[in-house]
């Protein structure tokens, strides 16, 4: 259940979890989340093999909802992108951005290859 608020008065309104709608210091999926993240090490690497030369920014070694941060990258790059066998995938060179916004959102992250 999300709280959609556009405005309020009460100065504590920031302080529920987006996902469940709780207050932060009782929300339980925040603490997980945050948990489970810390213990991934995000693979960010540039790619161009059977794309006709085009290339794609690949991220691996996730779990969780890779759908969400897909389309979160997406909005952050302004790029098109998919979720393939366990592999997000944002068209262009994105590197640096997706690597410091996963870095902000918990994540370790590592970049491979050249």
């Amino acid at each position: 259940m999300a709280n959609n608020i556009v405005y309020s008065t009460d100065p504590d309104w920031k302080s529920t979890c987006p996902d469940c709608g709780e207050p932060v210091a009782e929300c339980v999926c925040l603490k997980t989340k945050t948990e489970s993240q810390r213990n991934q090490t995000a693979y960010i690497a540039r790619d161009s093999k059977k794309r006709k030369g085009k290339t794609v920014t690949t991220i691996s070694n996730l779990k969780g909802d890779l759908k969400n941060i897909q389309k979160k990258l997406q909005q952050l790059c302004g790029a098109g992108g998919t979720v393939k066998k366990g592999i997000i995938e944002i068209q262009g060179d994105h590197r640096d951005k997706i690597e410091a916004f996963l870095i902000k959102e918990g994540f370790k992250t590592k970049r491979a290859g050249g």
